[in-house]
């Protein structure tokens, strides 16, 4: 088989879905039955092509190609159309070429009737195509012209009703977060393409690989603005205010969006670990951001009052959770990671409003009280030896794998909530609840190891391999990730006791307006747009229902 075909299937994958959009798309409203046939069959044709890129990759077409280029001035390479055939793109190509499929189809129904559902379509297919081409884009100016083309029409897509002032207001705030990025991203592009005299990301890493260490500086600044890119685009604390009010738009585009679009950032950061591996200090910034975003989220989380606004905060903690493995060096993790949560967030979107008649109130007011100390202890210890047992069945070593190991602890404070939903059941089959939830955490720990074992045989050396230098300032960051995690443990298992405190109560204002960080953007937002631009979907400062929380 032809070592190109990979290559020429990924090229042709995206434009049927920009075709619907730059074609068929004119007067989109005009034909919206014509447009959700396109656009529905424009996917599931970028589908058909991604697993028949995944069949020939497999079967040895593993070539990338260069088919068109142009020289660029100063030292910055060339302009080049060509594709990045490798594992990871592959597994990205299919999955949100799945995804995108999902959410279309979906749209085909939710959309029917809308005045402007022709002009839906063609934005929704403009979006997807711009993010699979930015997938696929193995020249750097490429990859640029594609990010900032998925973050415009994206745009349109979140304020498509222009008559919801909080759904404007929510958009324009992205815009201007993702132009900074956008800006950030241009400025490590030049830095590494006239230091390198390459835009290629297969010859960057390949250059990056003969050079002596430490990185020169403008390598190393570069890396710096592809952290700040990676973390404005990823939505993390403080700039994550904007994603969680956009949910004014159409049901599909949160799905869209939460189940794809927000990768965008952690795939930068997959795609340029060639670099960002070598630097630690934008390695330790990740995780310290990831962390702050993974605290702050899920704090906010615990006091949200609807549906979306929680799977919001949710999207928020699990992208710092994939910026904190990638800054720990767990770039196949992070992967997995993207793999299951994009599954997940696009049917937890998609099915919220069958759902919501069940859960018109945050899920803490059903808690019936907080479990004692000795019980959340003794969960803790049992999910640690069980934790440790599988990985070393696996073959983790304690010394050559430290992020491995801090993420091992992390799943412990995973299971040790399973296993305290048993502890706290106070039934007569406490005894058979508790065997069961622990062989579902067994379950969940040897599903864990094995797929990390899994995927990073997959990827192979599409990403740089698992380490991680554990100097005193990585080693004192390690310790603060296990120490942070275990406390928002005990802190959700004492909630039921704090709930009636004066403590709480203030709390959960503060957390409630999302610790005001939104204000400072929100005042710029209305500085720089149309006048009387009006308050977003959450007033800030407003009382939250105290009522609610102590009913």
């Amino acid at each position: 088989m032809p070592g190109t075909t990979t290559s020429v299937l990924m090229l042709v994958l995206p434009w049927p879905l920009l075709t619907v959009g730059l074609v068929i798309g004119v007067g989109a409203d005009q034909h919206a039955r014509l447009m959700r046939r396109s656009a529905t069959g424009a996917t599931y044709l970028a589908l058909a092509c991604a697993v028949s890129a995944a069949l020939t990759y497999a079967l040895g077409a593993t070539n990338s190609v260069t088919y068109l280029s142009a020289h660029l001035p100063v030292g910055l390479g060339v302009l080049a159309v060509s594709t990045y055939v490798d594992a990871l793109t592959v597994m990205m190509l299919v999955l949100v070429a799945f995804i995108g499929m999902i959410v279309v189809r979906y749209s085909s129904t939710y959309m029917d009737g809308d005045a402007h559902e022709g002009r839906f379509h063609r934005w929704l297919s403009l979006t997807l195509g711009s993010f699979l081409t930015l997938i696929v884009a193995g020249n750097v100016w490429s990859f640029l012209l594609s990010w900032i083309a998925t973050s415009l029409c994206l745009h349109e897509l979140l304020a498509f009703y222009r008559d919801r002032p909080g759904a404007v207001l929510a958009a324009r705030k992205k815009y201007l977060l993702h132009r900074i990025s956008d800006a950030s991203l241009l400025a490590a592009f030049v830095l590494i393409a006239h230091t390198l005299r390459t835009a290629q990301f297969a010859d960057v890493a390949h250059a990056l690989a003969a050079m002596p260490r430490p990185l020169p500086t403008t390598l190393q600044v570069a890396t710096g603005l592809i952290v700040v890119s990676a973390i404005l685009k990823s939505a993390q604390f403080p700039s994550h205010g904007w994603l969680i009010q956009v949910m004014e738009a159409p049901t599909p585009v949160s799905a869209l969006m939460h189940a794809g679009i927000i990768y965008t950032g952690a795939f930068l950061i997959l795609r340029t670990s060639p670099i960002v591996s070598q630097v630690a200090w934008a390695g330790n910034t990740l995780i310290l951001v990831g962390l702050l975003s993974i605290t702050t989220a899920s704090l906010m989380m615990m006091v949200a009052t609807n549906i979306k606004g929680s799977l919001a905060y949710s999207t928020s903690a699990q992208m710092g959770f994939m910026l904190m493995e990638c800054g720990l060096g767990l770039y196949s993790v992070a992967v997995l990671h993207i793999t299951a949560h994009s599954v997940y967030k696009a049917h937890a979107f998609l099915s919220s409003g069958s759902v919501v008649d069940n859960f018109r109130v945050p899920a803490l007011l059903r808690v019936s009280g907080a479990a004692p100390l000795w019980q959340a202890v003794f969960g803790l210890v049992v999910a640690a030896l069980m934790t440790i047992a599988i990985g070393f069945s696996f073959g983790v070593k304690l010394q050559q794998q430290p992020g491995l190991i801090v993420m091992g602890l992390l799943l412990t404070v995973a299971m040790t909530q399973l296993l305290l939903q048993a502890l706290n059941a106070r039934t007569t089959s406490t005894g058979r609840m508790l065997l069961q939830m622990a062989s579902l955490s067994a379950l969940v720990c040897i599903a864990y190891f094995g797929l990390h074992t899994l995927f990073t045989q997959m990827l192979g050396a599409s990403l740089p391999v698992e380490s991680l230098k554990t100097d005193g300032v990585t080693q004192s960051v390690l310790e603060l990730i296990v120490v942070v995690f275990l406390g928002l443990l005990f802190v959700q298992q004492a909630l039921p006791r704090m709930q009636k405190t004066s403590f709480w109560r203030a709390a959960y204002v503060h957390l409630y307006n999302d610790l005001y960080m939104d204000v400072f953007l929100t005042r710029l937002v209305r500085i720089l747009g149309p006048a009387g631009a009006s308050a977003s979907s959450q007033t800030l400062f407003e009382s939250p229902p105290f009522t609610d929380v102590q009913s």
